[in-house]
């Protein structure tokens, strides 16, 4: 990038972080784009030059977001940790995730702008599930995830434990889930009988 693209692109994420920010915590509609802009140091044309509407800059920054969480995700699993401490810490970033997700997705108006839901649902089935789906061959590769099981049966067994570990850091027990962490992965891969399944 020449100096021109990168003090735009600081700008963009300077918006996308004040956006964030604000969206979550007063929703959607409380939310003006003259806000956004004093807090971000940006004018208001600035955000309309790069967004359009206020929709779109929600939407955009909603993305950003989700790619910023699954390069995350990609980093640990390029990383040389055993399978199991890279299922924990993605586990304990997606239970964290989810209370952000909560309070930003559903305070935004879908009255006014109907397409989110269609939106995350699209991101889901081009990003998160082929994601997901290398991973799971990368931990039946490693024998740590029985190869019968299939690819649908492993991600909502994986949820279970997700939106489980994500009551408890919305709880505001987020210790209490970092401390109880290693005993969630024992369970998560060997259930309450302590014993891996044999591989076939």
């Amino acid at each position: 990038m020449n100096g021109y693209e990168r003090r735009k692109q600081k700008k963009i994420d300077q918006i996308y972080n004040v956006s964030l920010q604000l969206f979550s915590k007063y929703g959607y509609q409380k939310v003006s784009i003259n806000e956004i802009a004093q807090m971000a140091n940006v004018s208001p044309a600035t955000i309309y030059n790069y967004f359009g509407t206020k929709e779109q800059l929600y939407a955009d920054m909603l993305m950003n977001w989700m790619d910023k969480q699954l390069q995350q995700y990609e980093n640990i699993v390029a990383s040389g940790r055993s399978f199991p401490e890279k299922m924990k810490n993605i586990m304990l970033i997606e239970a964290k995730n989810l209370k952000i997700i909560s309070d930003v997705f559903t305070q935004a108006a879908s009255s006014e702008w109907s397409g989110l839901a269609q939106l995350m649902k699209d991101y889901v089935e081009e990003k998160v599930e082929p994601f997901f789906m290398k991973f799971v061959a990368l931990g039946k590769q490693e024998g740590y995830i029985h190869r019968d099981l299939t690819e649908e049966l492993t991600m909502m067994y994986f949820t279970m434990f997700k939106n489980e570990m994500g009551r408890y850091w919305e709880a505001g027990s987020e210790e209490l889930m970092h401390r109880h962490a290693d005993q969630f992965m024992e369970l998560f891969f060997y259930g309450l009988c302590g014993q891996p399944r044999e591989q076939k």
